[in-house]
């Protein structure tokens, strides 16, 4: 359903207006929108673990069996390409296809590390509080991202993966993922690191 709504929403925007800007705000705002919903339904459910880079760190924290965490990391990965091939059915676009947009440079590549560094920090943050501040607060941090990073804030593995198999809006350039992972992976056990200075009762085992 994430995925559904980040290129769903890429694939309407597209066909309103011609402005990028404007095709940005409405992607960004069905996104933060979906994001805040999906963590209130599914957080009793799985933790609301939708993101393999977030997944890792509870890894890491021993709050996930890593058994766990592997079943988590395909479910999240095979969610997110559904939701992209659900998108596309909707707007009666191509099924099957590939991304076109390239994402590449240094700039991207620190964006992206930057984005999924300052989520994890958020999520490990707001641990503990009710189930609405950490909506709240993820829906929040990601729809203020896609605005302050040059890569619009993927910050998540999996989406990047499924936003790979979209030449819509939303997409990215097959050839550009891998990198994209590696700076959230590098990201993420950077705010590990730095959350377990920060927040210590939060993230230690």
């Amino acid at each position: 359903m994430l995925l559904a709504a980040v290129v769903g929403s890429g694939i309407m925007a597209e066909s309103l207006t011609r402005d990028v800007a404007v095709q940005l705000l409405c992607n960004t705002v069905a996104t933060g929108a979906a994001l805040f919903v999906l963590i209130l339904v599914f957080g009793p459910v799985s933790g609301a673990h939708f993101n393999p880079a977030v997944t890792m760190v509870a890894a890491l924290n021993r709050a996930t069996d890593p058994r766990a965490g592997f079943v988590y990391l395909m479910a999240q990965t095979l969610g997110a390409i559904a939701g992209v091939l659900l998108a596309h059915a909707m707007f009666g676009a191509d099924i099957f296809a590939l991304g076109v947009k390239p994402r590449t440079g240094f700039p991207q590549w620190l964006s992206e590390g930057v984005a999924t560094l300052g989520l994890v920090l958020t999520i490990s943050g707001t641990a503990g509080r009710s189930r609405e501040t950490v909506a709240a607060s993820v829906a929040l941090y990601i729809t203020s991202a896609y605005w302050f990073t040059a890569s619009t804030s993927f910050a998540n593995p999996a989406v990047t993966i499924a936003r790979a198999l979209t030449p819509s809006f939303a997409g990215i350039a097959p050839l550009d993922g891998p990198a994209f992972i590696a700076a959230q992976i590098v990201g993420a056990v950077l705010a590990w690191r730095t959350a377990r200075l920060l927040f210590p009762a939060n993230t230690e085992a």
